[in-house]
């Protein structure tokens, strides 16, 4: 009986645990010799308590770095904590990254008590080495500027910059012992503290394409797109009355096309296509009427035909009458008449 009464209380305790919780971004990445920010999130009822940051592979063992209980430690120059009660987050910033600062973190609000297990969650941080830009893809209007920023890992502090065009070695621009070159278009700086910016100044449509900026042996690319300046000019409305060396150009106002004026267009083209269609018809009228009579034509022709081929086959006396034949030929009639 002794042994579940233990068991249950434990389970108890471990109960609001995991009901109740702390967020975080879970990784970063940061490069060698600059900072990273962690935020962790909590539920309302842990407002009022400790907060603190700790790095280790396992919360139970992890060596603790910050605490919101005490302020001013030995390690604050590097690592600090802020906790935001009204947001319900703190946040852990650590500076001056190393090689060696990669690994596990955790971000715990202390619970306390014999019973009751703290609520963490864990963060993982890699400082790397090389370089990163803060925006690949910048454009600009033509004949404005337009800035990169390259970052850079600590390594690389002491390493010369560079520009260049890709695909061109030639169009590299380097800078010198002071970290900075510049000429007409092209402005390099170099703070030597993890940055370096690159500003193309009055571009041209001609400076569109891809870049790469380096530190050394490392280089990211760059796309850099000019786009043309905009051809319409605004009008500004001028409310003063204007100055004898001010020249102000009245315009019109635009011709109101009425109702009626369309409604002219309309009954003009309607005549129009009434007058096609008269025209039309009378042709095809014309054009019947030459054919019925061209017709009328061939078959008077053809009876003639016939006839003469059937006196031309007759062989008896031309004087008999009783024989006799009388043709009457109708100029108007398209029938020829023998008795």
């Amino acid at each position: 009986m002794p042994q579940l009464f233990t068991i249950t209380l434990v389970l108890l305790a471990c109960i609001p645990a995991s009901l109740c919780r702390v967020t975080s971004v879970g990784e970063l990445s940061v490069l060698e010799g600059r900072s990273v920010t962690a935020p962790c999130h909590y539920d309302p009822q842990y407002a009022g308590y400790v907060k603190y940051w700790c790095q280790g592979r396992m919360r139970e063992f992890c060596t603790s770095l910050a605490r919101t209980d005490t302020p001013g430690s030995p390690l604050e120059e590097r690592v600090s904590i802020f906790d935001d009660p009204v947001q319900q987050v703190f946040t852990v910033t650590m500076k001056d990254l190393k090689e060696g600062d990669s690994g596990w973190y955790w971000c715990g609000v202390e619970i306390g008590g014999i019973w009751s297990a703290d609520v963490t969650a864990s963060v993982h941080i890699s400082v790397i080495h090389g370089m990163s830009v803060v925006n690949s893809r910048v454009s600009g209007e033509e004949g404005n500027s337009v800035t990169v920023e390259c970052l850079y890992s600590e390594r690389y502090r002491a390493s010369e910059k560079r520009w260049c065009r890709s695909g061109d070695w030639s169009s590299c621009l380097v800078t010198g012992s002071d970290g900075s070159y510049e000429d007409a278009t092209v402005a390099i700086n170099d703070d030597r503290t993890g940055a370096f910016t690159i500003t193309l100044k009055e571009m041209r449509m001609r400076d569109t394409g891809w870049y790469w900026c380096a530190a050394g042996q490392q280089q990211m690319s760059v796309h850099v797109l000019v786009t043309p300046q905009p051809s319409t000019t605004a009008v500004s409305l001028i409310t003063s009355p204007p100055t004898p060396s001010q020249s102000v150009v009245y315009l019109p106002p635009p011709k109101h096309i009425a109702q009626e004026s369309w409604d002219t267009h309309r009954h003009i083209m309607e005549s129009v296509v009434v007058c096609a269609s008269l025209v039309v018809f009378v042709g095809m009228v014309i054009l019947a009427r030459k054919m019925w009579s061209q017709h009328k034509k061939e078959c008077r022709l053809r009876q003639t035909e016939e006839l003469k081929a059937r006196l031309s086959d007759y062989q008896g006396d031309v004087g008999d009458l009783q024989q006799g034949a009388v043709i009457f030929l109708n100029r108007d009639s398209e029938n020829v008449h023998m008795f």
